[in-house]
Protein backbone atom coordinates (compact mmCIF):
# COMPACT_ATOMS: atom_id res chain seq x y z
CA UNK A 1 0.00 0.00 0.00
CA UNK A 2 2.84 2.40 0.84
CA UNK A 3 4.38 1.78 -2.60
CA UNK A 4 1.02 2.56 -4.22
CA UNK A 5 0.74 5.84 -2.28
CA UNK A 6 4.34 6.71 -3.21
CA UNK A 7 3.60 6.04 -6.88
CA UNK A 8 0.44 8.17 -6.83
CA UNK A 9 2.23 11.21 -5.45
CA UNK A 10 5.33 11.14 -7.62
CA UNK A 11 5.48 14.11 -9.97
CA UNK A 12 5.20 11.96 -13.10
CA UNK A 13 2.15 10.19 -11.68
CA UNK A 14 0.60 13.50 -10.63
CA UNK A 15 0.87 14.56 -14.27
CA UNK A 16 -1.15 11.49 -15.27
CA UNK A 17 -3.81 12.19 -12.65
CA UNK A 18 -4.12 15.80 -13.78
CA UNK A 19 -4.26 14.69 -17.42
CA UNK A 20 -7.13 12.35 -16.54
CA UNK A 21 -8.92 15.18 -14.74
CA UNK A 22 -8.46 17.53 -17.72
CA UNK A 23 -9.72 14.84 -20.10
CA UNK A 24 -12.86 14.27 -18.02
CA UNK A 25 -13.40 18.02 -17.64
CA UNK A 26 -13.10 18.67 -21.37
CA UNK A 27 -15.39 15.72 -21.95
CA UNK A 28 -17.94 17.42 -19.69
CA UNK A 29 -17.64 20.65 -21.67
CA UNK A 30 -18.19 18.76 -24.92
CA UNK A 31 -21.29 17.13 -23.43
CA UNK A 32 -22.62 20.51 -22.33
CA UNK A 33 -21.99 21.91 -25.81
CA UNK A 34 -23.95 18.99 -27.25
CA UNK A 35 -26.83 19.51 -24.85
CA UNK A 36 -26.09 16.53 -22.59
CA UNK A 37 -25.94 16.41 -18.80
CA UNK A 38 -22.35 15.42 -17.81
CA UNK A 39 -23.31 14.49 -14.24
CA UNK A 40 -26.01 12.15 -15.50
CA UNK A 41 -23.59 10.80 -18.13
CA UNK A 42 -20.79 10.01 -15.67
CA UNK A 43 -23.29 8.62 -13.19
CA UNK A 44 -24.67 6.34 -15.90
CA UNK A 45 -21.14 5.32 -16.91
CA UNK A 46 -20.11 4.24 -13.42
CA UNK A 47 -23.56 2.79 -12.79
CA UNK A 48 -23.10 0.55 -15.82
CA UNK A 49 -19.57 -0.43 -14.75
CA UNK A 50 -20.28 -1.13 -11.08
CA UNK A 51 -24.06 -1.01 -10.68
CA UNK A 52 -24.41 -4.70 -9.79
CA UNK A 53 -22.29 -7.82 -9.40
CA UNK A 54 -22.81 -8.88 -13.03
CA UNK A 55 -21.57 -5.60 -14.45
CA UNK A 56 -18.72 -5.49 -11.93
CA UNK A 57 -17.62 -8.91 -13.16
CA UNK A 58 -17.87 -7.79 -16.78
CA UNK A 59 -15.87 -4.66 -16.00
CA UNK A 60 -13.10 -6.77 -14.45
CA UNK A 61 -13.25 -8.99 -17.54
CA UNK A 62 -12.81 -5.90 -19.73
CA UNK A 63 -9.90 -4.61 -17.62
CA UNK A 64 -7.96 -7.89 -17.70
CA UNK A 65 -6.58 -7.87 -21.29
CA UNK A 66 -5.67 -4.18 -20.95
CA UNK A 67 -3.42 -5.04 -17.99
CA UNK A 68 -1.54 -7.61 -20.06
CA UNK A 69 -1.00 -5.39 -23.09
CA UNK A 70 -0.28 -2.36 -20.90
CA UNK A 71 2.46 -4.34 -19.12
CA UNK A 72 3.79 -5.46 -22.50
CA UNK A 73 4.13 -1.95 -23.88
CA UNK A 74 5.38 -0.53 -20.58
CA UNK A 75 8.12 -3.17 -20.25
CA UNK A 76 9.42 -2.37 -23.71
CA UNK A 77 9.32 1.37 -23.01
CA UNK A 78 11.30 0.83 -19.80
CA UNK A 79 14.02 -0.87 -21.83
CA UNK A 80 14.16 1.88 -24.43
CA UNK A 81 12.02 0.13 -27.05
CA UNK A 82 8.68 1.02 -28.66
CA UNK A 83 6.60 -2.13 -28.84
CA UNK A 84 3.70 -1.23 -31.11
CA UNK A 85 3.22 -4.94 -31.75
CA UNK A 86 1.39 -6.06 -28.61
CA UNK A 87 -1.65 -6.56 -30.85
CA UNK A 88 0.11 -9.19 -32.95
CA UNK A 89 1.73 -10.82 -29.92
CA UNK A 90 -1.71 -10.99 -28.26
CA UNK A 91 -3.15 -12.70 -31.36
CA UNK A 92 -0.31 -15.22 -31.54
CA UNK A 93 -0.66 -16.04 -27.86
CA UNK A 94 -4.36 -16.64 -28.41
CA UNK A 95 -3.57 -18.87 -31.41
CA UNK A 96 -1.16 -21.02 -29.38
CA UNK A 97 -3.69 -21.42 -26.57
CA UNK A 98 -6.39 -22.30 -29.09
CA UNK A 99 -4.20 -24.98 -30.67
CA UNK A 100 -3.18 -26.51 -27.34
CA UNK A 101 -6.72 -26.31 -25.98
CA UNK A 102 -8.24 -28.07 -28.99
CA UNK A 103 -5.53 -30.55 -30.00
CA UNK A 104 -4.48 -31.90 -26.61
CA UNK A 105 -6.57 -33.70 -24.01
CA UNK A 106 -5.27 -33.90 -20.44
CA UNK A 107 -6.14 -32.97 -16.83
CA UNK A 108 -6.78 -29.28 -16.18
CA UNK A 109 -3.76 -28.88 -13.88
CA UNK A 110 -1.52 -29.77 -16.84
CA UNK A 111 -3.66 -28.44 -19.69
CA UNK A 112 -4.07 -24.88 -18.40
CA UNK A 113 -0.39 -24.27 -17.51
CA UNK A 114 0.71 -25.82 -20.82
CA UNK A 115 -1.62 -23.54 -22.80
CA UNK A 116 -0.45 -20.47 -20.84
CA UNK A 117 3.21 -21.34 -21.37
CA UNK A 118 2.67 -22.05 -25.08
CA UNK A 119 0.85 -18.75 -25.62
CA UNK A 120 3.42 -16.79 -23.65
CA UNK A 121 6.30 -18.38 -25.58
CA UNK A 122 4.73 -17.79 -28.98
CA UNK A 123 3.91 -14.18 -28.07
CA UNK A 124 7.48 -13.74 -26.85
CA UNK A 125 8.98 -15.30 -29.96
CA UNK A 126 6.79 -13.06 -32.11
CA UNK A 127 8.09 -10.03 -30.24
CA UNK A 128 11.69 -11.24 -30.44
CA UNK A 129 11.51 -11.15 -34.25
CA UNK A 130 11.35 -7.37 -34.04
CA UNK A 131 14.07 -7.43 -31.37
CA UNK A 132 16.34 -9.51 -33.59
CA UNK A 133 15.83 -7.24 -36.60
CA UNK A 134 16.56 -4.22 -34.37
CA UNK A 135 19.68 -5.74 -32.83
CA UNK A 136 21.21 -7.38 -35.90
CA UNK A 137 19.96 -5.33 -38.84
CA UNK A 138 19.20 -1.99 -37.19
CA UNK A 139 15.57 -2.01 -38.36
CA UNK A 140 13.43 0.24 -36.15
CA UNK A 141 11.06 -1.77 -33.98
CA UNK A 142 8.10 0.55 -34.62
CA UNK A 143 8.11 -0.42 -38.30
CA UNK A 144 8.62 -4.14 -37.74
CA UNK A 145 6.08 -4.48 -34.93
CA UNK A 146 3.39 -2.71 -36.97
CA UNK A 147 4.07 -5.02 -39.91
CA UNK A 148 4.12 -8.07 -37.64
CA UNK A 149 0.68 -7.11 -36.33
CA UNK A 150 -0.80 -7.59 -39.80
CA UNK A 151 1.17 -10.76 -40.41
CA UNK A 152 -0.11 -12.18 -37.11
CA UNK A 153 -3.72 -11.32 -37.99
CA UNK A 154 -3.68 -12.99 -41.41
CA UNK A 155 -1.45 -15.89 -40.37
CA UNK A 156 -3.76 -16.76 -37.46
CA UNK A 157 -6.79 -16.56 -39.76
CA UNK A 158 -5.12 -18.90 -42.23
CA UNK A 159 -4.10 -21.44 -39.60
CA UNK A 160 -7.54 -21.43 -37.98
CA UNK A 161 -9.20 -22.05 -41.36
CA UNK A 162 -6.68 -24.74 -42.26
CA UNK A 163 -6.50 -26.71 -38.99
CA UNK A 164 -8.89 -25.56 -36.29
CA UNK A 165 -12.06 -24.34 -38.00
CA UNK A 166 -15.48 -25.29 -36.67
CA UNK A 167 -17.46 -26.53 -39.72
CA UNK A 168 -19.89 -23.91 -40.96
CA UNK A 169 -18.52 -21.22 -38.61
CA UNK A 170 -15.97 -18.44 -38.97
CA UNK A 171 -14.21 -19.46 -35.79
CA UNK A 172 -12.18 -22.28 -34.37
CA UNK A 173 -13.55 -25.26 -32.51
CA UNK A 174 -14.19 -24.80 -28.80
CA UNK A 175 -11.22 -25.66 -26.56
CA UNK A 176 -11.55 -28.53 -24.09
CA UNK A 177 -13.13 -27.58 -20.77
CA UNK A 178 -9.98 -28.86 -19.05
CA UNK A 179 -8.20 -25.81 -20.50
CA UNK A 180 -10.76 -23.20 -19.44
CA UNK A 181 -9.70 -20.35 -17.16
CA UNK A 182 -13.33 -19.64 -16.28
CA UNK A 183 -15.49 -21.57 -13.84
CA UNK A 184 -19.19 -21.80 -13.09
CA UNK A 185 -18.58 -20.95 -9.44
CA UNK A 186 -16.71 -17.75 -10.18
CA UNK A 187 -19.24 -16.75 -12.82
CA UNK A 188 -22.16 -17.33 -10.45
CA UNK A 189 -20.41 -15.29 -7.76
CA UNK A 190 -20.49 -12.35 -10.17
CA UNK A 191 -24.03 -12.82 -11.42
CA UNK A 192 -23.24 -15.00 -14.44
CA UNK A 193 -20.63 -12.64 -15.89
CA UNK A 194 -17.64 -13.78 -17.97
CA UNK A 195 -15.07 -12.93 -15.32
CA UNK A 196 -12.22 -15.47 -15.22
CA UNK A 197 -9.01 -16.29 -13.37
CA UNK A 198 -6.94 -14.39 -15.92
CA UNK A 199 -7.21 -11.34 -13.67
CA UNK A 200 -5.17 -13.20 -11.04
CA UNK A 201 -2.56 -14.07 -13.66
CA UNK A 202 -2.47 -10.45 -14.83
CA UNK A 203 -1.77 -9.17 -11.32
CA UNK A 204 0.87 -11.86 -10.84
CA UNK A 205 2.63 -10.80 -14.04
CA UNK A 206 2.58 -7.19 -12.85
CA UNK A 207 4.55 -8.39 -9.81
CA UNK A 208 6.91 -10.30 -12.13
CA UNK A 209 7.39 -7.10 -14.15
CA UNK A 210 8.52 -5.27 -11.01
CA UNK A 211 10.79 -8.05 -9.75
CA UNK A 212 12.48 -8.64 -13.10
CA UNK A 213 13.20 -4.98 -13.85
CA UNK A 214 14.11 -3.69 -10.39
CA UNK A 215 15.25 -6.68 -8.36
CA UNK A 216 17.46 -8.66 -10.74
CA UNK A 217 20.82 -8.18 -12.45
CA UNK A 218 19.14 -8.91 -15.78
CA UNK A 219 16.62 -6.15 -15.14
CA UNK A 220 19.40 -3.68 -14.38
CA UNK A 221 21.06 -4.54 -17.68
CA UNK A 222 17.79 -4.16 -19.57
CA UNK A 223 17.15 -0.73 -18.06
CA UNK A 224 20.76 0.33 -18.62
CA UNK A 225 20.57 -0.59 -22.30
CA UNK A 226 17.34 1.36 -22.59
CA UNK A 227 18.84 4.47 -20.98
CA UNK A 228 22.16 4.47 -22.82
CA UNK A 229 23.14 1.58 -25.12
CA UNK A 230 26.58 3.04 -25.89
CA UNK A 231 27.53 3.38 -22.22
CA UNK A 232 26.09 -0.07 -21.53
CA UNK A 233 28.22 -1.61 -24.27
CA UNK A 234 31.29 0.16 -22.90
CA UNK A 235 30.51 -1.32 -19.48
CA UNK A 236 30.51 -4.83 -20.95
CA UNK A 237 26.75 -5.37 -21.30
CA UNK A 238 25.72 -7.25 -24.45
CA UNK A 239 23.36 -4.70 -25.95
CA UNK A 240 22.01 -6.74 -28.87
CA UNK A 241 21.20 -9.73 -26.70
CA UNK A 242 19.35 -7.53 -24.21
CA UNK A 243 17.33 -5.87 -26.97
CA UNK A 244 16.11 -9.30 -28.10
CA UNK A 245 15.42 -10.34 -24.49
CA UNK A 246 13.43 -7.18 -23.82
CA UNK A 247 11.19 -7.71 -26.84
CA UNK A 248 10.77 -11.38 -25.96
CA UNK A 249 9.64 -10.61 -22.39
CA UNK A 250 7.40 -7.83 -23.65
CA UNK A 251 5.82 -10.26 -26.10
CA UNK A 252 5.27 -12.82 -23.33
CA UNK A 253 3.06 -10.38 -21.41
CA UNK A 254 0.88 -9.73 -24.47
CA UNK A 255 0.85 -13.40 -25.47
CA UNK A 256 -0.45 -14.50 -22.07
CA UNK A 257 -3.16 -11.85 -22.44
CA UNK A 258 -4.27 -13.55 -25.65
CA UNK A 259 -4.26 -16.91 -23.87
CA UNK A 260 -6.58 -15.60 -21.15
CA UNK A 261 -8.98 -14.14 -23.69
CA UNK A 262 -9.36 -17.52 -25.41
CA UNK A 263 -9.36 -19.76 -22.34
CA UNK A 264 -11.27 -17.39 -20.09
CA UNK A 265 -13.82 -15.54 -22.22
CA UNK A 266 -14.64 -17.00 -25.63
CA UNK A 267 -13.14 -20.53 -25.47
CA UNK A 268 -12.37 -20.26 -29.18
CA UNK A 269 -10.60 -17.89 -31.56
CA UNK A 270 -12.55 -16.11 -34.26
CA UNK A 271 -11.44 -15.45 -37.81
CA UNK A 272 -11.00 -11.70 -37.49
CA UNK A 273 -11.10 -9.15 -40.30
CA UNK A 274 -9.83 -6.41 -37.96
CA UNK A 275 -7.67 -6.18 -34.84
CA UNK A 276 -9.38 -6.82 -31.49
CA UNK A 277 -7.83 -3.55 -30.29
CA UNK A 278 -6.37 -4.73 -26.99
CA UNK A 279 -2.78 -4.26 -28.08
CA UNK A 280 -3.34 -0.77 -29.42
CA UNK A 281 -5.20 0.20 -26.26
CA UNK A 282 -2.26 -1.16 -24.28
CA UNK A 283 -0.22 1.78 -25.57
CA UNK A 284 -2.70 4.13 -23.94
CA UNK A 285 -2.61 2.12 -20.72
CA UNK A 286 1.20 2.26 -20.59
CA UNK A 287 1.26 6.00 -21.27
CA UNK A 288 -1.34 6.75 -18.61
CA UNK A 289 0.46 4.45 -16.16
CA UNK A 290 3.86 6.08 -16.82
CA UNK A 291 5.30 2.68 -17.78
CA UNK A 292 5.16 1.20 -14.27
CA UNK A 293 3.42 -2.05 -13.25
CA UNK A 294 1.17 -0.32 -10.71
CA UNK A 295 0.44 2.41 -13.24
CA UNK A 296 -0.42 -0.17 -15.91
CA UNK A 297 -2.97 -1.76 -13.58
CA UNK A 298 -4.56 1.59 -12.71
CA UNK A 299 -4.46 2.72 -16.35
CA UNK A 300 -6.16 -0.52 -17.38
CA UNK A 301 -8.84 0.05 -14.74
CA UNK A 302 -9.51 3.54 -16.13
CA UNK A 303 -9.67 2.40 -19.76
CA UNK A 304 -11.69 -0.69 -18.89
CA UNK A 305 -14.26 1.27 -16.90
CA UNK A 306 -14.60 3.90 -19.63
CA UNK A 307 -14.96 1.41 -22.47
CA UNK A 308 -17.35 -0.94 -20.68
CA UNK A 309 -19.36 1.89 -19.13
CA UNK A 310 -19.74 3.71 -22.46
CA UNK A 311 -22.99 1.91 -23.21
CA UNK A 312 -24.33 3.15 -19.88
CA UNK A 313 -23.73 6.74 -20.98
CA UNK A 314 -25.51 6.02 -24.24
CA UNK A 315 -28.64 4.48 -22.76
CA UNK A 316 -28.70 6.36 -19.47
CA UNK A 317 -27.93 9.87 -20.70
CA UNK A 318 -28.20 9.65 -24.49
CA UNK A 319 -24.50 10.44 -24.93
CA UNK A 320 -22.88 8.83 -28.00
CA UNK A 321 -20.35 6.12 -27.14
CA UNK A 322 -17.84 7.86 -29.40
CA UNK A 323 -17.53 10.57 -26.77
CA UNK A 324 -15.74 8.07 -24.51
CA UNK A 325 -13.16 7.57 -27.27
CA UNK A 326 -12.74 11.34 -27.40
CA UNK A 327 -12.16 11.49 -23.63
CA UNK A 328 -9.60 8.68 -23.81
CA UNK A 329 -7.86 10.50 -26.64
CA UNK A 330 -7.80 13.74 -24.63
CA UNK A 331 -6.35 11.95 -21.61
CA UNK A 332 -3.63 10.36 -23.75
CA UNK A 333 -2.90 13.71 -25.38
CA UNK A 334 -2.32 15.47 -22.07
CA UNK A 335 -0.29 12.56 -20.70
CA UNK A 336 1.90 12.55 -23.81
CA UNK A 337 2.14 16.35 -23.87
CA UNK A 338 3.18 16.35 -20.22
CA UNK A 339 4.97 19.70 -20.53
CA UNK A 340 1.55 21.38 -20.85
CA UNK A 341 0.43 19.83 -17.57
CA UNK A 342 3.73 20.63 -15.86
CA UNK A 343 3.40 24.24 -16.98
CA UNK A 344 -0.10 24.36 -15.50
CA UNK A 345 1.32 23.02 -12.23
CA UNK A 346 4.03 25.71 -12.22
CA UNK A 347 1.49 28.47 -12.90
CA UNK A 348 -0.72 27.17 -10.09
CA UNK A 349 2.21 27.11 -7.66
CA UNK A 350 3.27 30.60 -8.75
CA UNK A 351 -0.23 32.00 -8.25
CA UNK A 352 -0.40 30.47 -4.75
CA UNK A 353 2.87 32.14 -3.82
CA UNK A 354 1.64 35.49 -5.13
CA UNK A 355 -1.59 35.19 -3.09
CA UNK A 356 0.39 34.37 0.05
Amino acid sequence: MSKLIYWLFKESSLVSLIAIGIGLLLGSLIMLAGGYNPLLAYGSLFGKAFGDVYNTGETIRQITPFIFTGLSVAFAFRTGLFNIGAEGQFIMGALAADFVGISLHMPWYIHVPLAVVAGGLLGGLWGSIAGYLKAVRGVHEVITTIMLNWIALYLSNYLIKAWLLEPGQMRSKVVDKSAWLSSAGLSELFGGSRIHYGIVLALALAAVFYVVLWKTKQGFELRAVGLNPDASEYAGIQVNRNVIKAMFISGVFAGVGGVCEVLGVFHYQAVNTAFPGYGLMGIAVALIGRNSPVGAILGAVLIGVLTYGASGMKFGAGVPEELVSIMIALIIFFVAANQIVKQLLKLTAKNKKEVL
